[in-house]
């Protein structure tokens, strides 16, 4: 396949799978919940097309501890913001414990994981095809996976600080598995650091007003 063509559907891939997957969450999963086969018809049909494999797409071991390291860096400092935060607003330490709960932080870990393979299996990816800085592609991945949460107050700043770090880090190791991890640490953190009368059970879209339609 031609790299005009690559080009073309990489622009696709970052602009009309996030509408697809706003209009999801704003719409579809109400009126045609089976339309999520869509978004992974799409992810398949890019890594294809693209001919990726399991080390373009960060789904690999070789490259693990040097990821890991990375992330161990960039997440500790991080999460100590978060905690900092946490203080600040006089967050409920007794609560913290029962978010770390394997129950919970096993199903938490999987949407982590879906997150990261559409952030950036995909989207970084792509971005970085089209963008020839790093730091502006990483910065267009975190844009676009801030809107994503709207509107949520604190989802939308926190998820473009962290999606474009996280991005950033892809860049430079491609590999999930420690970038899935951090993310399910942080948004804990998250949830436990900000009151949830702002983050509404870290909700988005309708979902964030409480609103069934």
């Amino acid at each position: 396949m031609n790299q005009r063509l690559l080009r073309w559907l990489s622009i696709a891939d970052v602009t009309l799978l996030p509408l697809f997957i706003l209009w999801f969450i704003w719409r579809l999963q109400f009126t045609a919940r089976w339309t999520w086969v869509i978004f992974a018809v799409w992810l398949l049909s890019s890594f294809a097309a693209h001919r990726d494999t399991p080390k373009t797409l960060g789904w690999r071991a070789d490259n693990l501890w040097p990821a890991t390291r990375q992330a161990i860096f960039v997440f500790s400092a991080m999460a100590a913001g978060l905690v900092v935060v946490g203080l600040i607003l006089r967050a409920y330490w007794p609560m913290l414990p029962a978010l770390f709960r394997w129950r919970r932080i096993e199903n938490y870990l999987a949407f982590c994981l879906l997150q990261q393979v559409a952030l950036n299996s995909l989207l970084h990816n792509r971005m970085m095809m089209l963008a020839r800085n790093d730091w502006a592609a990483a910065c267009f991945t975190g844009a676009i996976f801030a809107v994503i949460h709207w509107p949520n107050p604190v989802l939308v700043p926190a998820t473009f600080v962290a999606g474009t770090v996280m991005a950033w880090m892809f860049g430079r190791q491609r590999n999930i598995i420690p970038l899935t991890i951090g993310q399910a640490i942080l948004g804990t953190l998250v949830a436990w650091a900000f009151p949830m009368a702002w983050h509404h059970h870290l909700r988005v879209g309708p979902g964030y007003y409480g609103i069934p339609r």
